[in-house]
C-alpha cells in the first residue's frame, strides 16, 4: 500500500515541475504549440524506445483505444489548463485545476456506489485549504475571475480527475510501459490533429537546434513519460480516492520549484498552505495505520 501510494505521489511531483519549465519556455520566445507537442513528441518517443527494449507485447486495437482515450485525459489536461492561464492568474487558474482532487472522489464514489469514509473527507478538506493558501486566494482581497478562464481552469481539473480513475480501471494488467506508450500515444494524436496546420506548414519545430529540444526533453519525461509509468503502477493498487489526494503533491513541487529556479516570491501563508497540502496527502496514511480496518484501497 505504500510503496503504491510513493508511485502516485511521485508521479504528481513530476507534475509539479512542468509549470515553471514551460514558463523558462516561454521566457525563450517558444509558443504553446512548440511546447505541448515538444513534450508529447519526446515523450511518446522515450517511451517508445522503453517498450521495444523491455516490454514487447501484442496488443489488440480494443486494448489500444482504450489506453489511448487515457491519453486523451492527461492531453486535454495540459491543453485546457494552460488555455486558462491566458485570461486568469496562475494562482486562481492552480486552485481550480486543484479541484479535481474532491472531483475524483465523487467519481469513485458515483462508480463503486459508496460514500467517502472519514479519513478521506478530512483529507480533502485539509487539501482544499490548503491549495487556497498555497495558491495566493486568501488575503489577496477582491477577486476579478473570467469566465472563460474558470470554465476552462474547472474542465482541467475534471481532465485530471477522469485520468487518474481510468490510469487505475483500464488494462491494469497489461506491462506499465505498454500501457504508458499507448496512453502517450492518444495524447500525441490528439495534438497533432489540434495544431495539424501548423505540424504540416513547420511552424511547430518538434526538435530543432534553437533549444526547444532541451525544453522537449526535461517535459516529456517528466510530463509524460515518469508520471504516466508511476501512476499505471501505482493507481490500480490503492482506487481513485486516494490516488487523487495523493496528486496534490504537485502544488507543493510547483510553488518550491518556482522560488528555486525562477526567484518567485512566497508568502508565509502560501508556506502554510503547502504544509497544510502535505499534511492533507499524509493524512488517510496515517490513519489507515492508527485504525487497520479502513479500507483505502480499491476492493
Amino acid at each position: 500500500m505504500l510503496k503504491n501510494s510513493l508511485y502516485v505521489f511521485l508521479g504528481a511531483c513530476c507534475f509539479g515541475i512542468l509549470s515553471t519549465v514551460v514558463k523558462l519556455a516561454y521566457r525563450d520566445g517558444f509558443k504553446f504549440e512548440q511546447v505541448m507537442l515538444s513534450q508529447f513528441g519526446t515523450g511518446w518517443l522515450i517511451l517508445l524506445i522503453l517498450m521495444l527494449l523491455f516490454a514487447r507485447r501484442k496488443v489488440t486495437w480494443k486494448q489500444a483505444v482504450r489506453l489511448a482515450g487515457v491519453g486523451l485525459c492527461t492531453c486535454l489536461t495540459g491543453v485546457t489548463y494552460y488555455l486558462s492561464l491566458q485570461s486568469i492568474p496562475a494562482s486562481i487558474a492552480v486552485v481550480l485545476l486543484f479541484q479535481f482532487t474532491w472531483i475524483g472522489v465523487i467519481i469513485e464514489s458515483i462508480v463503486y456506489r459508496r460514500l467517502p469514509d472519514k479519513a478521506t473527507a478530512i483529507s480533502i478538506a485539509i487539501l482544499f485549504l490548503g491549495t487556497l493558501m498555497a495558491g495566493g486566494i486568501l488575503g489577496t482581497g477582491e477577486l476579478q475571475l473570467n469566465l472563460k478562464g474558470t470554465l476552462l481552469a474547472l474542465a482541467a481539473a475534471v481532465m485530471m480527475a477522469l485520468f487518474v480513475f481510468f490510469s487505475g480501471r483500464v488494462e491494469t494488467g497489461m506491462p506499465a510501459i505498454t500501457r504508458s506508450f499507448y496512453t502517450s500515444t492518444g495524447g500525441l494524436v490528439l495534438l497533432t490533429v489540434l495544431f495539424a496546420p501548423n505540424v504540416f506548414t513547420g511552424n511547430v519545430q518538434m526538435v530543432s537546434g534553437n533549444g526547444l529540444w532541451f525544453y522537449g526533453l526535461i517535459l516529456g519525461t517528466f510530463g509524460v513519460v515518469l508520471p504516466v509509468l508511476l501512476f499505471a503502477l501505482g493507481a490500480p493498487k490503492i482506487g481513485t480516492g486516494l490516488a487523487t489526494i495523493l496528486g496534490a503533491g504537485e502544488l507543493p513541487v510547483a510553488v518550491i520549484a518556482s522560488v528555486m529556479v525562477l526567484n518567485e516570491q512566497v508568502t508565509a501563508v502560501q508556506w502554510i498552505g503547502v504544509s497544510l497540502i502535505l499534511l492533507g496527502i499524509a493524512y488517510p496514511q496515517w490513519a489507515a495505520q492508527r485504525s487497520p480496518g479502513i479500507q483505502l484501497a480499491k476492493d
